[in-house]
């Protein structure tokens, strides 16, 4: 791709990640606060074109009811080892819908806890693979309100989801982090910090609301800000693209122009 080249983040999950750009999600947020700095694009789903027009390269690629064994069976096409440019951070995201019970049919999204082990070191190996220099974060399984679940799905799906069973697949994941030295966040345990988080983080038990992804990017921008990595991928240590002043800015009060590139100038940033 010709022009102007901005390092690339790719969100990479299920519902999770398809919903983050809208409610105030926070794959939106991470665009804003990454704005001119880095890309962030959801492919193929509402609000992709005008969102991606304007902001840094963050790829989204996140596909609803996905567990990790479908995850894995695309490794290859979402991440072609041969590409011409890698991405430089992924945030990788499944485990909730792992831990959906099993189905009497033998259908539905469950997969054995040994499976989504074993499927998450390989989506871990293959995204370290790729490049040296892509990093890596794994966001674990979030609580579940099971009373929110069966009010908000109640005759649409049949299933069960516990957030006890999120917590044994959040605790797997991080382990498996920890073995492979992988940044990861804890939302289980994060979310849960927030009083009445059933209602307060979540919409519909499963989903979050714009508190619950507040949270999320604050715990991210968290891992990034403390990862030692070189170069830092941390917003505020990231070059920002044509930050020079202009005699084209804004005017201000004091009849001085005034660069405006930096997305907290105006009104709150509640994310740090």
């Amino acid at each position: 791709m010709g022009g102007l080249e901005r390092p690339k983040f790719v969100l990479f999950g299920s519902s999770i990640v398809q919903l983050s750009y809208i409610n105030e999600g926070w794959g939106a947020a991470l665009a804003h606060i990454y704005a001119r700095k880095a890309d962030i694009v959801l492919r193929g789903y509402s609000g992709w074109n005008s969102r991606r027009a304007v902001q840094a390269d963050i790829v989204l690629r996140g596909y609803s009811g996905w567990n990790s064994r479908r995850a894995v069976q695309v490794l290859d096409q979402v991440f072609p080892k041969d590409a011409a440019i890698q991405p430089s951070l992924v945030i990788v995201y499944f485990g909730g819908n792992d831990s959906v019970h099993p189905h009497a049919t033998g259908l539905g999204p469950h997969v054995p806890l040994p499976e989504y082990i074993e499927n998450t070191r390989k989506i871990a190996m293959h995204l370290k693979s790729i490049s040296d220099k892509t990093r890596v974060i794994f966001l674990s399984a979030p609580p579940a309100s099971e009373e929110q679940i069966g009010i908000h799905l109640r005759g649409k799906m049949d299933m069960v989801r516990t957030n006890e069973y999120c917590r044994i697949y959040s605790e797997a994941c991080l382990e498996v982090c920890r073995e492979m030295n992988l940044k990861a966040v804890d939302l289980w345990t994060a979310i849960q910090q927030v009083d009445n988080w059933e209602t307060v983080c979540l919409k519909d038990g499963i989903h979050f609301a714009p508190e619950g992804s507040r949270m999320i990017v604050k715990e991210i921008l968290r891992v990034i800000k403390e990862a030692q990595w070189e170069p830092s991928l941390y917003w505020k240590a990231m070059p920002t693209e044509f930050s020079e002043d202009s005699p084209y800015d804004p005017v201000g009060v004091e009849g001085k122009t005034v660069n405006v590139s930096e997305p907290d100038l105006f009104g709150d940033f509640p994310w740090e």
